[in-house]
Formats: structure tokens, C-alpha cells, sequence
């Protein structure tokens, strides 16, 4: 069983800065890709940035030049400093990873979800 428990979420003035955690854990034999989503009320979830387990990352045109993601492959936990934060950034954050875990004799990849963590921005 794998987790992926968020923390650092918020609520912070415009202009302001916070910074996401993820820390997966349990039974992981490697982790691949890690990545950050959001919910906005009555929209779809949208990607905000992934990372490679090589370092390679990718953002959406919203955040570029505002929001980081990173990795710590030792302590399996991607974050995301997100600064110069808009009202329109509010959202639910969700962390996405997909591991590679034991199962029976084989090793497969399974992607996994956080639970979700409220950033809300106000104006």
C-alpha cells in the first residue's frame, strides 16, 4: 500500500508565497513521474507541474515563471513553491506519483493520488 500525504497548504493575500509537500510512502519500489494537479469550484482538474525522476519538468502556461517543482528522490517527496500567487490560483492541490511496487512476483507501475489540500488566495 502506498500513501501520498500533502501538507503546506493555505491561505495567503496575493503576491504571497507558500510551498506544497508530498511525501509518499509505504511499500515503493521506485517512484517515476511526480506532479502536482489542481481543482478550482466547477472547473475540471488541471495539471500544474510534473518532474521526471531524472529532474525534467513541465508546467502550465498559468504558473510558468511563478511556481517551482522539485524533488527529494531520497526522502520521496516532490514540493512545489508556488510565489507571486493570484486569486486564480485558489484550488484544491492534489499530488500525483507513479510508483512502482511489488505485486506478487512482478513490479508494476500504479499511479497514486494525495488526498487533496486547500491553497485559497484572496485579493
Amino acid at each position: 500500500q502506498v500513501q501520498l500525504v500533502e501538507s503546506g497548504g493555505g491561505s495567503v493575500q496575493a503576491g504571497g508565497s507558500l510551498t506544497l509537500s508530498c511525501a509518499a510512502g509505504g511499500s515503493i519500489f521506485s517512484i517515476d513521474a511526480m506532479g502536482w494537479y489542481r481543482q478550482a469550484p466547477g472547473k475540471q482538474r488541471e495539471l500544474v507541474a510534473a518532474i521526471t525522476s531524472g529532474g525534467s519538468t513541465n508546467y502550465a502556461d498559468s504558473v510558468k515563471g511563478r511556481f517551482t517543482i522539485s524533488r527529494d528522490n531520497a526522502k520521496s517527496t516532490v514540493y512545489l513553491q508556488m510565489n507571486s500567487l493570484k486569486p486564480e490560483d485558489t484550488a484544491v492541490y492534489y499530488c500525483n506519483a507513479d510508483v512502482r511496487v511489488f505485486d506478487l512476483d512482478y513490479v508494476k507501475t500504479y499511479a497514486y493520488w494525495g488526498q487533496g489540500i486547500r491553497v485559497t488566495v484572496s485579493s
